[in-house]
Protein backbone atom coordinates (compact mmCIF):
# COMPACT_ATOMS: atom_id res chain seq x y z
CA UNK A 1 0.00 0.00 0.00
CA UNK A 2 3.00 2.12 -0.65
CA UNK A 3 1.98 5.51 -1.49
CA UNK A 4 -1.77 5.52 -0.30
CA UNK A 5 -3.00 8.40 1.84
CA UNK A 6 -3.28 6.87 5.25
CA UNK A 7 -7.50 7.54 5.18
CA UNK A 8 -7.51 4.65 2.39
CA UNK A 9 -5.21 1.80 4.87
CA UNK A 10 -7.12 3.15 7.86
CA UNK A 11 -10.43 2.17 5.56
CA UNK A 12 -8.57 -1.28 4.16
CA UNK A 13 -8.15 -1.90 7.43
CA UNK A 14 -11.34 -1.53 9.06
CA UNK A 15 -13.11 -3.61 6.42
CA UNK A 16 -10.41 -6.55 7.15
CA UNK A 17 -11.44 -5.90 11.03
CA UNK A 18 -15.20 -6.06 9.97
CA UNK A 19 -14.92 -9.36 7.33
CA UNK A 20 -13.36 -11.00 10.07
CA UNK A 21 -15.53 -10.29 12.69
CA UNK A 22 -18.42 -10.64 10.65
CA UNK A 23 -16.76 -14.38 9.47
CA UNK A 24 -16.66 -15.71 12.62
CA UNK A 25 -19.97 -14.83 14.01
CA UNK A 26 -21.55 -16.45 10.50
CA UNK A 27 -19.31 -19.14 11.07
CA UNK A 28 -19.92 -20.37 14.59
CA UNK A 29 -24.31 -19.36 13.26
CA UNK A 30 -23.12 -22.00 10.46
CA UNK A 31 -21.54 -24.62 11.97
CA UNK A 32 -24.40 -25.06 14.90
CA UNK A 33 -27.17 -25.34 12.60
CA UNK A 34 -25.26 -27.87 9.80
CA UNK A 35 -24.36 -29.87 12.97
CA UNK A 36 -20.32 -29.54 12.07
CA UNK A 37 -18.69 -30.88 15.11
CA UNK A 38 -15.49 -29.23 16.78
CA UNK A 39 -13.41 -29.45 19.75
CA UNK A 40 -15.13 -27.81 22.50
CA UNK A 41 -14.14 -25.10 24.14
CA UNK A 42 -14.46 -23.56 27.68
CA UNK A 43 -16.98 -21.06 28.33
CA UNK A 44 -14.28 -18.62 29.24
CA UNK A 45 -12.51 -18.81 25.77
CA UNK A 46 -15.59 -18.61 24.14
CA UNK A 47 -16.50 -15.42 26.01
CA UNK A 48 -13.52 -13.89 24.87
CA UNK A 49 -13.78 -14.80 21.41
CA UNK A 50 -17.20 -13.33 20.94
CA UNK A 51 -16.29 -10.17 23.16
CA UNK A 52 -13.24 -8.98 20.68
CA UNK A 53 -15.40 -10.17 17.65
CA UNK A 54 -18.12 -7.64 19.08
CA UNK A 55 -15.20 -5.01 19.79
CA UNK A 56 -13.79 -5.11 16.48
CA UNK A 57 -17.25 -4.57 14.89
CA UNK A 58 -17.69 -1.94 17.18
CA UNK A 59 -14.31 -0.29 16.51
CA UNK A 60 -15.05 -1.25 12.79
CA UNK A 61 -18.27 1.37 13.21
CA UNK A 62 -16.60 3.85 14.56
CA UNK A 63 -14.03 4.32 12.50
CA UNK A 64 -16.25 3.91 9.85
CA UNK A 65 -18.20 6.55 11.04
CA UNK A 66 -14.89 9.01 11.76
CA UNK A 67 -14.02 8.42 7.96
CA UNK A 68 -16.85 8.94 7.08
CA UNK A 69 -17.55 12.19 8.44
CA UNK A 70 -13.95 12.97 7.13
CA UNK A 71 -15.02 12.70 3.95
CA UNK A 72 -17.84 14.42 4.40
CA UNK A 73 -16.00 17.48 5.46
CA UNK A 74 -13.52 17.47 2.98
CA UNK A 75 -15.93 17.18 -0.08
CA UNK A 76 -17.51 20.31 1.48
CA UNK A 77 -14.43 21.94 1.48
CA UNK A 78 -13.02 20.97 -2.18
CA UNK A 79 -17.00 22.14 -2.61
CA UNK A 80 -16.58 25.47 -1.45
CA UNK A 81 -13.15 26.05 -2.80
CA UNK A 82 -14.24 25.09 -6.39
CA UNK A 83 -17.00 27.60 -5.85
CA UNK A 84 -14.40 30.03 -4.84
CA UNK A 85 -12.08 29.15 -8.06
CA UNK A 86 -15.10 29.32 -10.54
CA UNK A 87 -16.23 32.84 -8.94
CA UNK A 88 -12.31 34.19 -9.25
CA UNK A 89 -12.31 33.04 -13.20
CA UNK A 90 -15.66 34.18 -13.39
CA UNK A 91 -13.97 38.18 -11.98
CA UNK A 92 -10.70 37.11 -14.25
CA UNK A 93 -12.96 36.94 -17.63
CA UNK A 94 -15.20 39.64 -16.69
CA UNK A 95 -12.06 42.45 -15.54
CA UNK A 96 -10.21 40.90 -19.24
CA UNK A 97 -13.92 41.94 -21.04
CA UNK A 98 -14.23 45.62 -19.31
CA UNK A 99 -10.14 45.85 -20.57
CA UNK A 100 -11.16 44.86 -23.85
CA UNK A 101 -13.80 47.15 -24.14
CA UNK A 102 -16.06 44.47 -25.34
CA UNK A 103 -19.78 45.09 -25.40
CA UNK A 104 -22.62 43.27 -23.92
CA UNK A 105 -23.17 41.30 -26.94
CA UNK A 106 -19.61 40.89 -28.02
CA UNK A 107 -19.43 39.51 -23.56
CA UNK A 108 -21.71 36.90 -24.23
CA UNK A 109 -20.61 36.13 -27.61
CA UNK A 110 -17.22 35.16 -25.52
CA UNK A 111 -18.26 33.20 -22.52
CA UNK A 112 -19.94 31.35 -24.84
CA UNK A 113 -17.31 30.82 -26.91
CA UNK A 114 -15.08 29.70 -23.76
CA UNK A 115 -17.92 27.15 -22.50
CA UNK A 116 -16.38 25.88 -25.96
CA UNK A 117 -20.00 26.05 -27.64
CA UNK A 118 -20.12 26.15 -31.80
CA UNK A 119 -21.06 29.71 -33.31
CA UNK A 120 -24.46 27.73 -34.64
CA UNK A 121 -24.79 27.10 -30.73
CA UNK A 122 -23.69 30.49 -29.71
CA UNK A 123 -26.62 31.77 -32.37
CA UNK A 124 -29.13 29.93 -30.96
CA UNK A 125 -28.80 30.57 -27.88
CA UNK A 126 -28.30 34.82 -28.35
CA UNK A 127 -31.19 34.05 -31.01
CA UNK A 128 -29.79 35.67 -33.81
CA UNK A 129 -27.59 34.70 -36.80
CA UNK A 130 -24.60 32.72 -37.20
CA UNK A 131 -22.82 35.50 -39.30
CA UNK A 132 -23.61 38.54 -36.55
CA UNK A 133 -21.91 35.98 -33.90
CA UNK A 134 -19.29 35.81 -36.55
CA UNK A 135 -18.53 39.40 -36.05
CA UNK A 136 -18.43 39.34 -32.68
CA UNK A 137 -16.10 36.68 -32.37
CA UNK A 138 -13.40 38.60 -34.87
CA UNK A 139 -13.99 41.78 -32.82
CA UNK A 140 -13.41 39.76 -29.95
CA UNK A 141 -10.24 38.23 -31.18
CA UNK A 142 -9.52 41.35 -32.82
CA UNK A 143 -9.47 43.45 -29.17
CA UNK A 144 -8.12 40.69 -27.58
CA UNK A 145 -4.75 40.74 -29.50
CA UNK A 146 -5.32 36.73 -30.92
CA UNK A 147 -6.11 35.42 -33.84
CA UNK A 148 -8.82 32.98 -32.90
CA UNK A 149 -10.45 30.85 -29.79
CA UNK A 150 -7.64 28.70 -29.30
CA UNK A 151 -5.40 31.52 -28.41
CA UNK A 152 -8.13 33.58 -26.72
CA UNK A 153 -8.88 30.74 -24.44
CA UNK A 154 -4.99 30.29 -23.92
CA UNK A 155 -4.98 33.82 -22.53
CA UNK A 156 -7.25 32.71 -19.60
CA UNK A 157 -5.17 29.56 -19.01
CA UNK A 158 -1.81 30.96 -18.65
CA UNK A 159 -3.36 33.71 -16.07
CA UNK A 160 -4.51 30.78 -13.97
CA UNK A 161 -1.39 29.08 -14.06
CA UNK A 162 0.81 31.92 -13.73
CA UNK A 163 -1.22 33.02 -11.06
CA UNK A 164 -0.69 36.61 -12.28
CA UNK A 165 -3.39 39.55 -12.49
CA UNK A 166 -4.70 40.30 -15.74
CA UNK A 167 -3.56 44.33 -15.84
CA UNK A 168 -2.46 44.48 -19.16
CA UNK A 169 -4.94 46.03 -21.45
CA UNK A 170 -4.73 44.08 -24.49
CA UNK A 171 -3.76 40.43 -25.90
CA UNK A 172 -0.61 38.63 -24.04
CA UNK A 173 0.97 40.12 -21.02
CA UNK A 174 3.99 37.77 -21.55
CA UNK A 175 6.62 37.02 -23.66
CA UNK A 176 5.53 33.08 -25.02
Amino acid sequence: MRGRPPATIALVLVVAIQILCTLFFVWDIAAGIIGFQRAPLSWQTRELLEIGASLGLVLGVGLGTALLIRTILRNRDIETRLREVSGAFADLLDERFGQWGLTRSERDVAWFTIKGMSIAEIARLRQTSEGTVKAHSNAIYRKAGVSGRTQLLSLFIEDLLDGDPPDAPHGRTRSP
